[in-house]
């Protein structure tokens, strides 16, 4: 699939790395389309309200409104497929906003009440997120609706030109979405598919980094870190794939879901393999190192053939297994990506297919998905705790929202607002406590860094309105481009923008930025109180759920391994386990991610970091193992390697009755049981080291005794030494 794109440009190496830093082009789109909805949409509302001959300002607020709405609706409808479901979705978007405009203008004029509904609707608006993704916007657009009429002061004369601007706004982004902006999911694929060779590519260049640090003497820990990070942004594109292969109209003509599912495991499997062999031969001697880099040089740079010429120079020392395993991995490697245009026989497939992963607005899911079903704190007595996750977060939301009211109304009876925002979007995209506490400090670190670059901005802009116009929309699409990066720069971009709107409108001021400052402390403050306090979900309970997930996603793949090796199940049922079982890492990474940074109290980061390699090398392994199992080929004794699958199932099944960084006893005898399957049946080292089945099981065996007991390993035996790159 997709363009071979072989070159040794420096253009080339640059469009590398701008695919493998947006897979998909997804942050582009998501930029692109955000930007032009809101430009397009400004001028269109303001051109047809001029020419009906509105008041200045009927016509400033009908295109605020109109472009917010076409923002919106321009991330709702980007992924939607199909014109109907497109034009469904869009349908809805009058009705969010003008409930939330009714609401508004029912209690203006009555501030108590006022406020007491704006409370109500924020509950509504989180609450309806469980109907699915276009809820989520609906729920947001009916929150502005009544942000606008509220707080603008609308009346029932006002109403139907509101609507009027809503419709507009609207109409035009559908019109976006079915023609300029529409996503293509075969061209997508596409993208996403050359994403994960560019990152493959990424993989081989940190490798040939770490073994350069090596060949001049230098330390290499920061390489190795950089290696292992390459890896994980590898096994994101390649859930991508698979997320991206269940959309209608998505695979190429020929191809199928497992067809491109098993191409890729295969690739991933090598390039995994690419990875441990540069790892172990940074700790050997710095000539064959030195001949390592030059071949995963030549192979960072798409020069494939000259790769496969030097790999098959390294297959001549058989002394130094790490190069051979380098060798073999790079020939095999080169060769999937010589036939990744050409599917696999039809014959092949008999199975439906099911993505591993379901895809979120295009991308891959948040933490909600992982915590959707870990309880909160306090259940005991508390019968909230035990509902869903959507209706706690509901309920965070309007408490949050009423304090912020009243927190930020003792700074400014009429700019409190900007405080509820802030409160409000710290349970957007989050799941934990950690992460809440984490995206308000995000946002109020943009607002101070953004309110020193809006300053500086606004004195150069001024006067102007092309430049303002220019800044707005510039500061939109970097804004979306880099929200992924980090919700720092989104809100730096955001400030950015507001002080460019004051300009426009006369209205800014120094004074008035800080108060911005201020009042969104006021409500990052508290809506990390209500996360700690309300309903609060532990970042460790969610981690030991989504840990829990790992451990039994790794016992039913090595069941279904020993069933295979029994020869009851068709091999090709382990891709999608596979496949799951690296998704589940990534849930837990996600979620664990806080524990990673010194801000959880009595807790480890580098003692976190450590034990998500372990999960992560855990599915590395079964991944070989799924792979192994696949090819043709006599088994070496096939049955003590089905014992061990199951013993070591039983061992991952036993660990998740352990505390995470506790010793579990109860997996001591499985995995002694594991042990004995795999080294007392009178095998040599070589033997085993040329066992594909049983190498990857001794290493699954390794690693659940490194987790099951952390502080006294249960000190397996060995690995075979030519099985250490492995």
């Amino acid at each position: 699939m997709g363009d071979d794109m072989r070159t040794t440009s420096w253009v080339g190496e640059l469009w590398d790395r701008f695919v493998a830093w947006d897979p998909g082009l997804g942050r582009l789109r998501l930029a692109v389309a955000g930007a032009l909805s809101m430009a397009s949409a400004l001028g269109v509302e303001f051109a047809i309200f001029s020419v009906a001959g509105a008041a200045a300002q009927t016509t400033l607020v009908a295109t605020l409104l109109g472009s917010v709405v076409a923002m919106m609706g321009s991330m709702a409808l980007l992924n939607e497929q199909g014109a109907g479901t497109k034009i469904l979705t869009a349908a809805f978007f009058p009705v969010a906003i003008g409930v939330g405009i009714l609401a508004g203008v029912a209690v203006g004029g009555h501030t108590d009440l006022m406020l007491a509904v704006f409370v109500a609707v924020m509950f509504v608006a989180v609450f309806v997120r469980r109907f699915g993704v276009a809820f989520f916007f609906y729920g947001f657009m009916t929150w502005m609706g009544y942000f606008f009429a509220a707080f603008l002061k609308a009346t029932m004369a006002t109403v139907p030109t509101l609507l009027i601007a809503v419709g507009i706004g609207t109409a035009w982004v559908l019109l976006l979405s079915l023609t300029f902006m529409r996503t293509n999911p075969l061209r997508t694929l596409g993208h996403v598919v050359r994403a994960f060779d560019a990152r493959a590519r990424a993989v081989a260049r940190a490798g040939a980094d770490l073994l350069e640090d090596v060949v001049e003497g230098r330390r290499t820990e920061r390489a190795r870190r950089a290696l292992r990070r390459q890896q994980d942004r590898l096994a994101d594109v390649a859930l991508l794939v698979e997320g991206w292969s269940g959309e209608p109209g998505a695979l190429p003509e020929g191809w199928s879901g497992p067809a491109l599912r098993r191409r890729l495991i295969d690739a991933h499997q090598g390039v995994d393999t690419i990875a441990a062999a540069a790892l172990a031969l940074a700790d050997g001697d710095r000539g064959t190192a030195r001949e390592a880099l030059r071949l995963l040089d030549r192979l960072a740079r798409h020069d494939d053939a000259a790769a496969a010429r030097l790999a098959r120079n390294l297959t001549s020392a058989p002394e130094h297994w790490p190069a051979r395993h380098l060798a073999v991995a790079t020939l095999e490697f080169v060769e999937l990506a010589a036939s990744r245009s050409v599917p696999p026989p039809a014959a092949a497939e008999v199975d439906e297919f099911e993505p591993a992963v379901s895809l979120a607005m295009g991308n891959l899911p948040g933490s909600a998905s992982v915590a959707a079903d870990v309880p909160a704190r306090g259940g005991r007595w508390n019968p909230l705790a035990r509902v869903d996750l959507t209706t706690r977060q509901a309920v965070q939301v309007a408490v949050a929202g009423a304090l912020a009211i009243v927190l930020g109304r003792e700074l400014d009876t009429t700019r409190y607002y900007w405080a509820v925002i802030a409160a409000f979007v710290m349970f957007a995209g989050t799941a934990t406590r950690s992460e809440s506490f984490i995206k308000g400090v995000n946002r109020v670190v943009g607002t101070l860094v953004g309110l020193f670059a809006s300053i500086w901005l606004a004195d150069l802009t001024s006067g102007s309105t092309a430049l303002v116009l220019i800044t707005i929309v510039a500061s939109m699409f970097f804004g979306f481009y880099l929200l992924q990066v980090s919700y720092v720069y989104m809100i730096f971009f955001v400030t950015i923008m507001v002080g460019q709107l004051y300009t426009v409108l006369h209205q800014f001021s120094d004074g008035l930025l800080v108060l911005r400052l201020e009042e969104t402390a006021v409500g990052a403050l508290a809506g990390f109180v209500v996360a700690l306090v309300v309903l609060p979900l532990s970042t460790r309970d969610t981690v030991r759920t989504a840990r829990d997930g790992v451990l039994t996603a790794l016992a039913e793949l090595l069941d279904a391994a020993s069933q295979c090796l029994a020869g009851e199940c068709s091999p090709a049922g382990l891709d999608a386990r596979s496949r799951g079982l690296d998704d589940r890492v990534r849930g837990l990474a996600l979620v664990a991610k806080p524990l990673t940074r010194p801000l959880v109290w009595r807790n480890s980061p580098s003692r976190t970091r450590h034990r998500l390699t372990l999960y992560a090398a855990l599915a590395g392994h079964a991944r070989a193992l799924t792979v192994a199992l696949r090819r043709p080929g006599p088994r070496q004794d096939a049955e003590r390697a089905a014992q061990a699958s199951r013993s070591l199932a039983a061992a991952a099944t036993e660990l998740t009755a352990a505390t995470p960084g506790r010793r579990e006893p109860a997996a001591e005898r499985p995995l002694a049981d594991a042990d004995a399957a795999l080294f007392d049946g009178g095998c040599t080292p070589e033997d085993l080291a040329s066992d594909p089945v049983r190498l990857p099981l001794i290493h699954l065996q390794h690693l659940l005794c490194e987790l099951a007991e952390p502080g006294e390993p249960l000190s397996p035996r060995p690995l075979p030494t030519a099985a250490v790159a492995l």
